[in-house]
């Protein structure tokens, strides 16, 4: 078996790697190439934890296996480290044996900015040129450097529950050469896409907020119960996901759903806008919301090209398992 460490990962993986991957995979799920299997994520009753597994099996790309973890949100204050935890197992579809050990944290925060950036790459506006924050976290960080290589964008806003965390944002733009600017949540009218990145089980952006035109990418939506947006936005919107059964169990449209503003129909894979099954935006007016729930296709995807580069550089560990 192989080991590659949470050490190694930034010296292997590039935004780049991590984009081709998930549109790769999002391509084969809608292709029926590939299946999720069933998520389990749980509250343990320790630390105020959330812990599960996530996997799935890859037909095209021969990728099996799961990833376990989840968030411990007690661990930056009272240890130091990062409140998701992660690692993700590959197995050999052909045996069953086990291939590799992967530290999914990094691969976690790289592969949910990229499936937020292929939902802008195939579903923004050419024309777009300001994105919206909505989220300053860590992961909001790995998000906004994602999305500005997607258009060419000359203006970042953000808004935060605690704004003081909102200096992670405005270090990624200077860093890309781009103002930025902290706003109220009407500000965001004045973006032509928005990321939304939190942990919140209660609505923050509102349909109020958006403008026509607009893509947004809800990514911080993964558990029942967890919410960004209102339902209402999505009753306005044009909706994609990553898988339709997570969309609408444990997704932002969750709640659009359950309240009957939305159905389950009407909610399209982006894989299918990937293959050219689905136009994907139709007019320049149209609002396209894309709920990112986090598959676990994904996870297996750039872990499994991790590996490959880890043995190609010599450094993935060998272990007689």
């Amino acid at each position: 078996m192989l080991i590659v460490p949470e050490r190694e990962i930034a010296d292997l993986m590039t935004r780049e790697a991590a984009f081709a991957a998930v549109e790769k995979v999002f391509a084969a799920m809608a292709a029926g190439d590939a299946y999720n299997f069933p998520v389990v994520r749980e509250a343990i009753g320790h630390e105020d934890a959330l812990y599960g597994f996530k996997g799935g099996f890859d037909r095209s790309g021969l990728t099996l296996g799961l990833k376990a973890g989840g968030y411990w949100p007690n661990n930056l204050e009272k240890r130091g480290i990062i409140n998701h935890q992660s690692t993700v197992f590959l197995f050999d579809p052909d045996t069953g044996k086990a291939r590799a050990m992967v530290g999914g944290n990094l691969l976690t925060a790289l592969r949910t900015a990229a499936a937020s950036s292929v939902s802008i790459r195939h579903l923004a506006r050419e024309d777009a040129r300001v994105i919206g924050m909505v989220g300053a976290g860590h992961q909001a960080t790995f998000q906004l450097r994602a999305a500005l290589e997607q258009r060419d964008f000359d203006k970042v806003i953000g808004w935060n529950l605690h704004p003081e965390m909102l200096p992670n944002l405005e270090k990624v733009a200077a860093e890309a050469g781009v103002p930025f600017e902290a706003v109220e949540l009407t500000g965001m009218r004045e973006a032509d896409v928005i990321i939304s990145i939190t942990s919140s089980f209660d609505a923050i952006l509102m349909a109020e907020h958006v403008s026509p035109g607009c893509h947004i990418a809800c990514m911080g939506t993964d558990t029942k119960g967890k919410q960004e947006v209102s339902p209402a936005l999505l009753a306005k919107a044009t909706v994609f996901t990553d898988e339709v059964a997570q969309s609408v169990s444990i997704g932002e449209a969750q709640h659009a759903v359950a309240q009957g503003l939305i159905d389950e129909s009407a909610i399209t894979q982006l894989g299918a806008v990937i293959n050219g099954a689905h136009p994907g935006r139709r007019s320049a007016e149209e609002i396209t919301l894309f709920d990112g729930t986090g598959v676990g296709l994904q996870d297996l995807a750039v872990a499994a090209a991790v590996v490959d580069l880890a043995v190609e550089k010599g450094i993935a560990i060998e272990v007689d398992f």
